[in-house]
């Protein structure tokens, strides 16, 4: 068997691993993917018709169609902070270490949780944007091609903070700790464009709000699924996602094959 194949077969047995304890112990995504939605639904039904009111005041409908696409990236951002859980509680509870005891691909045990959590965190979104709908939002403008770079800018976003989640969990020296280091995934969201206009925002705080990851991700999304103007968001969002995405697996891959344990 070559290198290759034996990567891919420790992998996937690694990827069937980690989804096995993502069935048998669900109350952590559960707990994280609540999250996203009790803010989609009290930002709809409590906030909805005050916040519209910053968008034109079209009323209720137009916020959700605003709101939707920050809150399908935070969804992300949250189920990532149980891949740094997850990485922490293997690096800890000793299995690390009786895996590199065997036959296995050294880097298939972090191939898995990241293919784990794009998983995951694509299922998350799924459901998110299921109760988007059920509650009113509607994207009958974009086309069979907007839906699929929206679904890429997903997947890839999801991808790049998987990888930074991933290097969290290496240097947490537990899961109490792993879940602090990625809180930034939640709070991130909360100072972007997902619940108000950057140019609603004070004049000196408009750039951190402007150039973190989250605004252009948001604002491509927008743009795709909403036919908002995107302008210099698009490729903002694939530099920072890849940009991320990189530095995430060196830093998780140097961080691993240092680690002692």
């Amino acid at each position: 068997m070559n290198s290759l194949s034996h990567a891919v077969r420790d992998s996937s047995t690694m990827l069937r691993r980690n989804l096995l304890h993502a069935r048998r112990y669900p109350s952590l995504t559960l707990n994280l993917l609540l999250t996203p939605i009790m803010l989609l639904l009290l930002f709809v039904y409590i906030f909805g018709d005050v916040m519209s009111a910053g968008l034109g005041g079209a009323g209720r409908s137009q916020y959700i169609a605003y709101l939707v696409p920050g809150l399908l990236l935070m969804t992300i951002g949250s189920t990532t902070i149980g891949t740094a859980v997850s990485v922490s509680n293997d690096m800890t509870e000793g299995i690390i270490a009786r895996f590199r005891t065997m036959a296995i691909h050294r880097g298939s045990v972090i191939i898995g949780h990241v293919i784990s959590s794009v998983l995951q965190s694509v299922a998350s979104v799924v459901l998110v944007g299921a109760v988007a709908v059920a509650i009113g939002f509607r994207s009958t403008d974009a086309t069979a091609l907007e839906w699929l770079a929206a679904f890429g800018l997903l997947v890839l976003f999801a991808v790049a903070l998987t990888w930074v989640a991933v290097g969290m969990g290496l240097i947490s020296p537990n899961a109490e700790a792993a879940s602090n280091n990625a809180m930034p995934m939640i709070l991130l969201p909360l100072l972007s464009s997902a619940f108000v206009p950057v140019d609603a925002m004070p004049g000196w705080f408009r750039p951190i709000a402007e150039y973190q990851p989250f605004t252009p991700a948001i604002e491509t999304l927008r743009g795709l699924l909403l036919g908002t103007g995107i302008g210099h968001n698009g490729w903002l969002a694939v530099a920072w996602c890849l940009g991320l995405a990189v530095l995430g697996y060196f830093w998780s891959a140097s961080k691993f094959n240092s680690d002692p344990k």
